[in-house]
């Protein structure tokens, strides 16, 4: 690719990579509570550990969620890059 047409190649696909960057969710797992291995331990700071187990089990909800909303965006991204190359090797591919 020469001149013109080269650099507008460039600056198509550096918009879309750059958009789409953009828009990704970035989904953390959430930390996995801590038990301790003493029963004595565990015993003394059950209240504490009942709480940390609600609340992984609140984030790991979320967490699915965020996985689930991300897996949709980056299917519909795919789907949408697909056609904007469809488009571009029409006109500019087979347009030669």
């Amino acid at each position: 690719m020469t001149g013109r047409l080269g650099m507008g190649y460039i600056l198509i696909i550096s918009s879309i990579f750059g958009a789409s960057g953009a828009f990704a969710n970035t989904c953390f797992p959430p930390e996995r509570p801590f038990v301790p291995t003493e029963i004595d331990a565990a015993r003394e700071y059950r209240d504490l550990i009942y709480e940390d187990y609600q609340v992984y089990f609140e984030d790991f909800s979320a967490y699915l969620q965020c996985l689930d909303e991300e897996r949709a965006r980056a299917f519909q991204e795919g789907q949408e890059v697909s056609e904007e190359y469809r488009r571009f090797f029409d006109q500019v591919v087979k347009g030669d």
